[in-house]
């Protein structure tokens, strides 16, 4: 009834505003929505190169959601932005949480930046509320001679928004089903050369099953018994961000942020689940199965970061501009154990991580012809892990950086750059970049090269896990060599003011790469140590080690449309080959073999469509969208491959404006196919959608 009441009154106020809008309609005549559109075609970006440049003036292939886009498809976070909205990523959900590739590898390798500075902890991906995003900037490849270690995926830069009006209040709730919310609060003020920026955030959602059964296999029949564990956890999570400005002159500026995101699971704790147990009868050798129900959750996870920092700019002319950052970016995660029958309510701290970031860049116009990019820039880590057993480690890394962007010619460019990494526990690295831009008309052609390096995690290095169902001992390794990786790019891409069109091969292959080794029987006995945990029991003793090559490739290639009478349309389409060549030791001949397989987590075929028809009526605006993702199999290391799916979600947005206010509601129905992955749990599924919902969505702009 709740729905059917929404959808009701969103019906009535859209028609109502229609029929006072059909007079204007019939006089005015004219799309005034235009000009945006035709804008979002070639906006700023400065992503790739780290100068402010049009996209179709960039000399590195940088793709770009713009705010209208994230409106219209009606986003709720900036995993669903990407998964929903760009080819290049995939999510996967299952109990377990949430796993995210990119070009065919995981997020491990890639680079989130806010505003240019990068986000850490283990929860970067929820900490953006999308109503403060004005684009998202994303560079696909390795990036580490300008964004550092982890830049061999990629780079993704999340813009804000921040108003030049005197105030600005922006409020917003979005509501569907399975208890899904979304409530946003911003504030801009601006008085002189003083400005503020205030931002809070609540997310929150219930569990949700897709299928409430797990399956076993007894002698090759499937057996399914019931078991409580959702699909999807229920959690509750707040942020809070404010960002303060002084602009002294002209010449000189200054600014502080700050944020603290929490969020706490909300998992179910009557749920339950079920193991097995397999027996052979000594004198019949029957076989036969018995289960026993267990307890599913004990505990809730509850995640808190916090960020603090500051920084200045300095610009005495167009041709100098000097940028001092210094910011930091804290995680702790534990564990909130509820009170039982035998246990009192209580905490335990299982993850602390921090990461301070000090930069001071400067960006000089030498000649009419050349534009240098320099810099230095330190960075600090430390790890607490009770989880893992590490008290306290920490880690430090100093870096110089250089780049060159030049014109040889009218319509040719070219970008060459290096990275100089001093790592306190790897030694020095330096790692280079070069590009060349050719132009004419709308016709753009790019050439790039890039090395990409990654320096081991401290949870790399210091983690030591004890699985205790699976008798299974993970030592650490302090001798693991950075991860490094040789990247290629081309890219043709041709736009004018009603179409834009890029198709990009690319390769990218990673060396050195750290996956786990399990020690031979000959290792485990020539140490006494190791000799001691098998003796305890442990079956299986492994470590981490750089085992592991992966070769990534394939082509993409996207296409938007401006057309008539306020119709637009885009898409994209990714072909990814992602091989993994590993080291697996064979238990019966001690010996190890090299194995190729696809990537784990890796989907070859990922497509994307948003459709959208934009009206307005002076103050007055409607628009109708549809998008759609599609996907090929996903696979797994562990499950095997998950089948394909597509989902399609339809929706329509109005806005009505009257001196200074405007007013937003709108009304979707999210995957109107109603697709479904109804697998038992510990399947491997291609997407956890509890299938079509209703979302119903207000905005309220002073």
């Amino acid at each position: 009834m709740t729905y059917r009441t929404i959808l009701t009154f969103m019906a009535a106020l859209f028609l109502q505003s229609a029929a006072f809008a059909l007079p204007e309609t019939m006089t005015a005549g004219r799309d005034s929505s235009m000009s945006d559109r035709t804008h979002d075609l070639n906006p700023v970006v400065v992503t790739g190169t780290g100068t402010y440049r049009r996209a179709e003036n960039s000399p590195l292939d940088v793709k770009v959601i713009s705010a209208k886009e994230l409106k219209d498809a009606r986003v709720s976070s900036l995993q669903e932005a990407l998964s929903r909205m760009t080819t290049n990523v995939t999510t996967h959900t299952s109990g377990m949480g949430t796993f995210i590739n990119f070009n065919g590898i995981s997020d491990d390798y890639l680079v989130i930046l806010v505003n240019g500075r990068r986000v850490s902890g283990d929860d970067r991906w929820e900490r953006m509320s999308m109503d403060r995003v004005k684009r998202i900037e994303i560079y696909s490849g390795a990036a580490s001679a300008l964004y550092g270690s982890d830049a061999i995926a990629g780079v993704i830069n999340i813009i804000t928004d921040d108003s030049k009006e005197p105030m600005r209040i922006t409020a917003g709730t979005k509501v569907a089903s399975k208890g899904r919310q979304n409530d946003d609060l911003n504030i801009d003020l601006n008085f002189g050369r003083f400005s503020s920026q205030s931002s809070w955030s609540r997310r929150q959602a219930d569990n949700w099953q897709v299928n409430r059964y797990q399956a076993f296999d007894e002698g090759g029949t499937e057996v399914l018994k019931l078991t409580g564990r959702p699909m999807s956890a229920g959690f509750r999570s707040d942020n809070l961000s404010q960002k303060l400005e002084w602009r002294a002159n002209d010449q000189w500026s200054f600014y502080l942020n700050g944020s603290f995101y929490d969020n706490m699971s909300r998992r179910p704790r009557s749920a339950s689940y079920f193991t097995q147990k397999k027996t052979t009868d000594a004198l019949t050798g029957d076989i036969s199965y018995s289960y026993t129900s267990k307890q599913a959750y004990t505990y809730d996870l509850h995640h808190r970061s916090w960020s603090y920092g500051g920084g200045a700019r300095w610009e005495p002319g167009r041709n100098t501009h000097l940028y001092l950052d210094v910011y930091s970016d804290q995680f702790e995660s534990s564990y909130e154990y509820w009170q039982t029958a035998d246990k009192e309510a209580w905490s335990e701290t299982r993850k602390r991580t921090g990461y301070t970031d000090g930069s001071l860049k400067g960006i000089f116009r030498l000649t009419p012809r050349n534009k240098l990019s320099a810099g230095m820039e330190v960075v600090l880590e430390s790890l607490e892990s009770q989880s893992d057993n590490i008290d306290h480690e920490n880690g430090s890394t100093f870096n110089l950086f250089a780049q060159e962007e030049l014109q040889l010619i009218s319509c040719l460019e070219a970008v060459a750059g290096i990275r100089y990494t001093h790592n306190r526990l790897f030694g020095s690295a330096f790692t280079p970049t070069a590009s060349l831009f050719f132009h004419t008309g709308g016709l753009r052609l790019r050439a790039n090269y890039a090395g990409g390096y990654r320096t081991p995690s401290l949870s790399q290095l210091y983690a030591t896990d004890q699985a205790k169902t699976t008798a299974r001992y993970t030592l650490f390794n302090t001798a693991l060599k950075p991860e490094k990786s040789s990247f290629v790019n081309l890219n043709a891409e041709y736009g004018n003011q009603w179409m834009n069109a890029s198709l990009t091969l690319f390769s990218n292959r990673i060396r050195d790469m750290i996956n786990y080794r399990t020690m031979t029987q000959a290792e485990i006995d020539a140490s006494p140590s190791l000799t001691a945990l098998q003796d305890e029991g442990w079956s299986t003793i492994r470590q981490r080690d750089n085992i592991d090559r992966a070769k990534l490739q394939g082509f993409s290639g996207t296409l938007k449309l401006l057309l008539p009478s306020g119709f637009s349309l885009g898409g994209g389409y990714t072909f990814t080959d992602a091989k993994a060549e590993t080291r697996s030791l064979d238990a019966a001949t001690q010996q190890y073999v090299s194995l190729e397989t696809d990537v784990d987590k890796s989907v070859r075929h990922v497509g994307s469509l948003l459709a959208t028809w934009d009206k307005s009526w002076q103050s007055r605006h409607l628009n109708i969208s549809l998008d759609g993702h599609m996907q090929g199999r996903r696979y797994s290391s562990t499950y095997g491959y998950a089948k394909g799916y597509s989902q399609w979600n339809l929706g329509a947005r109005y806005t009505l404006s009257y001196s200074g206010l405007l007013v937003e509601p709108g009304l979707s129905v999210e995957n109107i196919f109603d697709e479904r992955d109804n697998s038992p749990w510990n399947s491997n599924f291609s997407t956890v959608s509890p299938g079509r919902s209703l979302v119903a969505s207000l905005s309220i702009r002073l």
